[in-house]
């Protein structure tokens, strides 16, 4: 790639990012180097002008489309070139293309192709017939055509002349980019995307999309879960989706794509011969040529962009997962929930080494109620407990009745109880990486350590699980999987070491995400630290086989060394700016150990004060931030929700009660709310507050505790309507039809279940079904939206 164009992409990402083009080129150059996205924010602020991770990211995103779409730019260049068609005008046209979708449209009459029927009419001699009836339409098309009628040649009579002539200019037209470009851009503007029900699947299997049998939206104005359900209809056989105008066109009136098309080439009706040929052959045109393929191409931007958002929903949601509150080094009692295979029981301690297993039977069929208490009661005075982690699955509610008697019989033990979600627990039970951590561990009880584990440390335990089978995605077996894993690595890098790792106790899984690492290294790091004993030191991490100066600039940071021999190394400062450290504590006449921490030793200093040629002030803040408060976790404090007692099935709840719950999934429409009763709700966007929400994510986000209202429950559907205003009334008063419309189609999504709305087909969830958008609750959503 020539310095010009490395020039330019700097220049148009500067531009997006409304940034200066000199912090995109050092960034570029870092990322070329083989710097993370996560070093780069921390630790070269000065380089970069302080982006942040959110726009290195993108600039990044960025960086590699705009690579392609040069790659591509040259690649069609040197086509035509060696074809010989390569004019000046096509040249600047090609190197003015702004997206990839421009430059395969101005592609599109050089692109080697299959051969055509306008390949064979010209190959016929009819190219001479098609331009001179364009050129002069007061011609007769049936004398002209007469002709060129050449049985040798397969035109056997004037018919066949005139359609061969046609062929051609059907093709002419319908590969101009111009005439592509206005008719896109015209149908994006007054297109709307039509479905319908097919024939023959009004069946239960297609009940789930009802709401799409007959429906009509602008496509510029679907967002992203309704294009994805409609998809998703379409995919199963449910639905037919196509683009239309969304109305009747008299047919007598030409289509307005046939109307762009003739004017773009000069071709209007004055009664003259061949006009009414020529207006033939633009109706031909757009419906043989244009019509399927701007259909097919808006269509499938639609898509890419619904998966786009639903990918971002999906890593938004990961993200808070992933950085939910942990309750610490403290035992845990690991409990996932079952009927008939009983509740298995996991006990890990502090550190989270698993110290015991077991399985009880306390419900169905066997209801050994009391065996059951006495046996944890048991292992949690052997094991000293402090925590109850429950599985939110099958069974989930009944066991959590079961760890409440268990504390209030026991109040000696000092326990608590959390429900936490168990989705991907079953994922890691068969993993690879779950068979080395417990190779003689029984598969089903290897989920119970999992959900004791991720209560003591989300980040630590979730990471050894695909992202994918997490469960908070919208649609996620619908998107593009591989733009949908690079997006979640993406997230799972950023807050690993956003949070930081401790060397000497992390796994392999935790270890492969820190900055600059792979699980090889993070393989050889473990298997250093079980041969040699724990690291003293960050310096100490050289001698790990493979970990080269590189690793160790783009890891160290985010490596943590806690009781080493040097305090520095527990913090997040950079081994290269120790020396700034020691410039520090040389001022104030102090060591390490004796100011870390404590923010009185560090009053009064001025960060300007120890700017050199390679530190500036953004390191500087960050390094005194750091001395003051080592190694701090950015996750929130600690908190559960409570669910009410007696509230254990949709059957339970009434409208008006008043619940405590937490926020599961967040959608691009609202969000799911585990209230206990082993069937989300669903809090509808406009229902999060009293002023305009756009997006959800404004107000809530996933593993939030919560307080909601019950509106209205749909039993036979799975449904409960929730919404978080709590002073609103609970009972939907009538609406109009067109507030009940409005209302449906802001909340349509396709499907009503788990696996339909947040693609978790994985995890061990237990089969819930979770609630949708739905037109039978509009009425109540139309009075929250007055």
């Amino acid at each position: 790639m020539t310095e010009t164009v490395a020039l330019k992409i700097v220049q148009r990402i500067a531009t997006e990012l409304n940034v200066q083009p000199r912090q995109v080129a050092a960034t570029v150059q870092l990322l070329d180097e083989g710097s993370t996205v996560p070093f780069i924010a921390r630790y070269r602020k000065e380089v970069t002008g302080n982006l942040d991770d959110t726009q290195l990211r993108t600039l990044e995103e960025r960086l590699v489309y705009l690579r392609e779409l040069e790659d591509r730019r040259a690649a069609i260049v040197l086509s035509i070139d060696e074809q010989g068609k390569l004019t000046p005008e096509l040249r600047a046209a090609i190197e003015g293309a702004d997206s990839k979708q421009v430059l395969e449209d101005l592609y599109l009459p050089y692109k080697p192709k299959r051969r055509t029927r306008a390949m064979i009419a010209r190959e016929a001699g009819l190219q001479p017939l098609a331009d001179a009836l364009l050129a002069d339409p007061k011609l007769d098309p049936q004398t002209e055509a007469a002709r060129y009628v050449d049985t040798e040649k397969g035109v056997a009579d004037t018919k066949a002349a005139l359609d061969g002539a046609r062929d051609v200019l059907s093709e002419q037209f319908g590969e101009t980019a111009e005439i592509l470009g206005k008719v896109r851009e015209y149908l994006f503007k007054q297109g709307s995307v039509i479905s319908t029900v097919v024939e023959g699947k009004e069946t239960e299997e297609g009940e789930k999309f009802r709401d799409y049998y007959d429906y009509s939206e602008t496509i510029r104005t679907v967002p992203s879960h309704r294009a994805l359900a409609l998809f998703r209809g379409r995919n199963a056989g449910i639905l037919s989706v196509k683009l239309g105008l969304g109305g009747e066109l008299d047919a007598q009136v030409p289509h307005p794509g046939e109307t762009l098309i003739a004017n773009h080439v000069g071709i209007a009706n004055q009664g003259r011969p061949a006009d009414k040929w020529l207006a033939d052959v633009c109706r031909w045109c757009w419906r043989v040529k244009v019509q399927p393929n701007i259909e097919n191409d808006l269509l499938t931007n639609l898509r890419e962009e619904a998966e786009g958002e639903a990918i971002r929903v999906f890593a938004r949601n990961l993200k808070d997962l992933l950085l939910a509150a942990p309750a610490g080094p403290k035992a845990v009692i690991g409990l996932d929930p079952g009927m008939r295979t009983g509740v298995k029981v996991a006990v890990v301690d502090r550190t989270g080494k698993l110290l015991a297993t077991d399985v009880i039977y306390p419900h169905e069929p066997r209801r050994d109620w009391d065996g059951s208490l006495a046996k944890l009661a048991r292992i949690a005075a052997q094991t000293q407990a402090e925590l109850i982690s429950i599985g939110n699955g099958t069974a989930s509610r009944e066991t959590d009745k079961l760890a409440s008697e268990l504390i209030a019989k026991h109040p000696e033990l000092k326990l608590q109880k959390i429900v936490v979600s168990e989705a991907g627990a079953s994922i890691y039970s068969a993993s690879e990486l779950a068979s080395k951590e417990f190779p003689d561990l029984d598969v089903t009880l290897r989920g119970a350590v999992s959900i004791a584990r991720r209560l003591q440390d989300p980040l630590a335990e979730l990471v050894k699980i695909d992202p994918k089978a997490i469960g908070v995605g919208q649609y996620q077996h619908d998107v593009n999987q591989r733009e949908l894993a690079r997006s979640l690595d993406a997230v799972v890098e950023d807050c690993v070491n956003a949070v930081g790792v401790d060397a000497n106790t992390a796994s392999v899984a935790l270890l492969a995400r820190v900055s600059g690492l792979n699980a090889t290294l993070a393989r050889n790091i473990v298997d250093f630290r079980d041969t040699n004993g724990p690291f003293a030191s960050r310096d100490q991490l050289k001698k790990v086989p493979r970990l080269g100066d590189k690793t160790f600039e783009q890891a160290a940071g985010f490596l943590r060394i806690n009781n080493g021999v040097n305090p520095l190394d527990r913090s997040s400062v950079h081994p290269e700016a120790y020396p700034v450290v020691e410039r520090i504590l040389a001022k104030i006449k102090k060591h390490a150990a004796d100011v870390m921490g404590k923010r009185e030793a560090l009053s009064g200093l001025s960060p300007a004060d120890f700017v050199d040629e390679r530190f500036g002030l953004p390191t500087i803040r960050d390094i005194l931030a750091e001395l003051e408060k080592p190694g701090r976790d950015p996750r929130p404090e600690f908190k559960t929700a409570t669910f009410r007692e007696g509230v254990e099935k949709l059957s339970d709840l009434t409208p008006g009660m008043i619940l405590e719950g937490v926020v599961t999934n967040v959608a691009a429409f609202g969000a799911f709310i585990d209230i206990g009763v082993h069937q989300d709700g669903l809090v509808h966007v406009s229902a999060m507050s009293t002023k305009f929400i756009k997006d959800p994510h404004e107000v809530v986000k996933a593993g939030q505790v919560v307080k909601v209202k019950v509106l209205e429950t749909d039993v036979k559907r799975q449904r409960i309507a929730l919404t978080m205003r709590l002073d609103d009334d609970f009972a939907p008063e009538g609406a109009s039809p067109q507030q009940q419309q409005r209302g449906g189609q802001d909340r349509r999504g396709g499907g009503g279940s788990a696996r339909d709305v947040r693609g978790n087909s994985n995890g061990n969830g237990g089969g819930r079904r979770e609630p949708e958008a739905a037109s039978a609750m509009a009425a109540a959503f139309a009075k929250l939206k007055k």
